[in-house]
C-alpha cells in the first residue's frame, strides 16, 4: 500500500469501513478494480470535453488513456468524466451562450464525486476557459491537457490557416476572384488532421494562455495533436497531478496575480485572440484575483508581437512549435524584464526554470525582439462616449491606415439586419464608413457571437477594398483579422451609447491616443434615449433565460453574476 501522508478528500467516499464505504466500493468495483486501489491513494478525475460533434475534441478518447497512464504509474487512481463539450464549430446560437453552463458542470462534477485532483481536456475555443473557469470555483489542484492543433492545412502548394483561410476565400468568392469549386476544394486541404485550428485563433490562443498561467506543462500549447510528443505530454501530465494532490498545490497556487500578468503579455507577444480578454476576466473572477480591462491595455500597450503567425502572420502552430514554442517567446520577452519569473507553474518549477535556456530554432516564425510584427501588439482598451465601460481592437489584425480615421457610420440593428443589407447594390456605403452592428452583446444575441469582423459589401471587394473600421458589441473569431472594433460595453441591448447610433452619424477612431468617440452631442443622444425600445428577451425558461438574467457585461468576463468570487475552499482571496 501507498505511505500517504494525509487522507484525500476522496476518503470521505472509499476511506470508510461503514455501510456508505462499502456502497462506495462495491458499485465502484462493477468496472473491474481490484481491493487495493481504494487504499488511500489519489483519486484523479480526468474531465473530458470528446464529442464526435466537436471535430477540434474528437481525439481525446486516445488522449485520455495516456493521461491513465501516467496516473496508475505515479500511484494514483484515474476516473475519466464527461462533461459537455462546446464545439464552435457546430452548436448554435454561438459557443459562448454556453461556456458558463459547462463551467457550472464541471464545478459540480468536481464538488459531487470523490475526486481529489483534476486533469482538464480542452481543445475547441470554450472547452478550456469553462473547464478552467469550474475547476478554479472548486480550488482543487489542476491541470490542462490541451488538445494540439491541426497539422497546416495545404491548399495549391501554399499553407493555409483554418478559419483564417476561410475569410479570405469568402471574400474572394464574393469579389468573383476565385470559383465555387475552387472554394469547396479548399475543404478538406485546411482541416486534414485531429485537432483545433493551427492558426491564431481562441483554441491556440488559450492554449497559450493555459501554459503562460502555469496551469499546462511546457509545450503544452503549440504540440501538434497527431506528433506523438502530445502523448508523451499528456502520460507526464498523469503522473505530475498525483503529485500535486500529494504536495496539495491547488489551482489557487497557480492562478496568481502574477500569473494573469504573464498571460496578457504573452497574449500581446503572440498575437493572441481577443477572446482572451473575455476569458481571462472570467477565470480571475472565478479564483478571486482582481485582474480588470485596463490591466489589458497597461501591461501589453508596449509589448512587441513576436510571432509571425497567421492571422496577423505568415506561419502556422506547426511551424511554431517546430521553431520552439511558447518557452521561446517568454524567454524572448524576459529581456525586456516583462515577465514574472517566480510564478509557479503545475510542473512544480517557475516559468523562469522552465525557460530559462529555450531555444529559438527559427527566427522568421519566432520574431527577434529588435524586429518584431508589431512594435506595440497587445490589445487595445479603447473608451470614450460610444465605450464607456471599454471596448477592444487588435491592433497587430488592424491595418495600420485606419488606426486612426474618421467616417460615417453605416449602421445593422442586428445580425440578421446585415446579412439583409450588406450586400444590397443600393446601400449608401464607400471604404471610408464604419460599420455599425447592434444587439449581439452578451444578452443581445445571446451570447455574444463571433460575428464582429462582419463581411465587406460585396460592391466593395470587388474594387479591392479588403478592410474598413467595424464596430460592435460582438466578438470576433480569434482566425479572423481586420480593424474591427469589439466588446463594445455597455451592450446595445441593455441601453448603451451604441443603441442610440444611426445612419450618417460621425464616428472617430483613435487607437493611439485608446479613443472611440461618436460626434454626436449629449442632448441629441438623449433625446434618442427617450425613444429607444429594447429588445425583447426572446429566451423563455430554461438555462438561456437564465443566461439572459444574469449575464455580466464584456469588461468584466461575461460570467454569471452568481458563480464569480473565489467560492472555493481555502482560496486566498485578494484585497480589492
Amino acid at each position: 500500500m501507498p505511505d500517504e501522508k494525509r487522507k484525500y478528500r476522496s476518503a470521505a467516499w472509499f476511506g470508510k469501513t461503514d455501510k456508505d464505504g462499502f456502497v462506495h466500493r462495491s458499485w465502484m468495483r462493477n468496472q473491474g478494480f481490484p481491493d487495493h486501489v481504494f487504499d488511500g491513494r489519489p483519486v484523479i478525475g480526468i474531465c473530458n470535453t470528446w464529442s464526435e460533434l466537436t471535430p477540434c475534441n474528437a481525439h481525446f478518447r486516445h488522449i485520455a488513456e495516456y493521461v491513465k497512464r501516467g496516473v496508475w504509474e505515479a500511484g494514483g487512481l484515474p476516473l475519466e468524466f464527461p462533461v459537455m463539450s462546446l464545439g464552435e464549430t457546430n452548436i448554435r446560437p454561438t459557443a459562448m451562450l454556453f461556456r458558463n453552463l459547462v463551467s457550472m458542470d464541471v464545478e459540480e462534477s468536481i464538488r459531487g464525486n470523490p475526486i481529489d485532483g483534476v486533469v482538464l481536456l480542452c481543445g475547441c475555443d470554450k472547452t478550456t476557459p469553462s473547464l478552467v473557469m469550474g475547476a478554479a470555483s472548486c480550488n482543487v489542484p489542476a491541470l490542462v491537457v490541451s488538445g494540439g492543433p491541426m497539422l497546416n492545412g495545404k491548399y495549391h502548394g501554399h499553407d493555409i490557416g483554418s478559419g483564417t483561410a476561410v475569410w479570405r476565400f469568402e471574400e474572394e468568392l464574393k469579389a468573383g476572384t476565385v470559383s465555387t469549386q475552387a472554394y469547396m476544394d479548399a475543404e478538406a486541404c485546411m482541416s486534414r488532421s485531429a485537432g483545433h485550428c493551427m492558426t491564431m485563433g481562441t483554441a491556440s490562443t488559450m492554449a497559450c494562455m493555459v501554459e503562460a498561467l502555469g496551469l499546462g506543462l511546457p509545450h503544452n500549447a503549440a504540440i501538434p495533436a497527431v506528433d506523438s510528443r502530445r502523448y508523451v505530454l499528456a502520460h507526464t501530465a498523469g503522473a505530475r497531478i498525483v503529485d500535486m494532490v500529494r504536495d496539495d498545490v491547488r489551482i489557487s497556487r497557480i492562478l496568481t496575480r502574477e500569473a494573469f500578468e504573464n498571460a496578457i503579455v504573452v497574449n500581446g507577444a503572440v498575437g493572441g485572440s481577443t477572446n482572451a480578454v473575455i476569458h481571462l476576466l472570467a477565470i480571475a473572477g472565478r479564483i478571486g484575483v482582481n485582474v480588470t480591462l485596463d490591466d489589458w491595455d497597461s501591461l501589453g500597450r508596449n509589448v512587441p508581437t513576436l510571432l509571425d503567425l497567421m492571422p496577423s502572420g505568415r506561419f502556422l502552430m506547426e511551424d511554431f512549435y517546430y521553431a520552439g514554442g511558447l518557452p521561446a517567446i517568454i524567454r524572448a520577452l524576459d529581456e525586456r524584464n516583462l515577465i514574472h519569473r517566480d510564478a509557479l507553474t503545475v510542473n512544480g518549477k517557475t516559468v523562469w526554470e522552465n525557460c530559462h535556456s529555450a531555444p529559438n530554432w527559427n527566427p522568421e516564425v519566432i520574431r527577434p525582439l529588435e524586429k518584431p510584427m508589431v512594435e506595440h501588439g497587445g490589445i487595445a482598451v479603447l473608451r470614450g462616449n460610444l465605450a464607456p465601460d471599454g471596448a477592444v481592437l487588435k491592433p497587430s489584425a488592424a491595418s495600420p491606415h485606419l488606426m486612426q480615421h474618421r467616417g460615417r457610420a453605416v449602421v445593422f440593428e442586428n445580425i440578421e439586419h446585415y446579412k439583409g443589407r450588406i450586400d444590397n447594390p443600393d446601400l449608401d456605403v464607400d471604404e471610408n464608413c464604419v460599420l455599425v452592428l447592434k444587439n449581439c452583446g452578451p444578452k443581445g444575441y445571446p451570447g455574444m457571437a463571433e460575428v464582429g469582423n462582419m463581411g465587406l459589401p460585396a460592391k466593395l471587394l470587388k474594387r479591392g477594398i479588403t478592410d474598413m473600421v467595424r464596430v460592435s458589441d460582438a466578438r470576433m473569431s480569434g482566425t479572423a483579422y481586420g480593424t474591427v472594433v469589439l466588446h463594445v460595453c455597455p451592450e446595445a441591448a441593455v441601453g448603451g451609447n451604441l443603441a442610440l447610433v444611426q445612419d450618417g452619424d460621425v464616428i472617430e477612431l483613435d487607437v493611439e491616443s485608446r479613443r472611440l468617440h461618436l460626434d454626436v452631442s449629449p442632448e441629441k443622444l438623449e433625446r434618442r434615449r427617450r425613444q429607444w425600445q429594447p429588445p425583447v428577451n426572446s429566451m423563455k425558461g430554461g438555462y438561456q433565460q437564465l443566461y439572459v438574467e444574469r449575464v455580466m457585461q464584456a469588461n468584466t468576463g461575461a460570467d454569471l453574476d452568481f458563480l464569480t468570487g473565489g467560492r472555493g475552499d481555502d482560496i486566498p482571496r485578494e484585497s480589492h
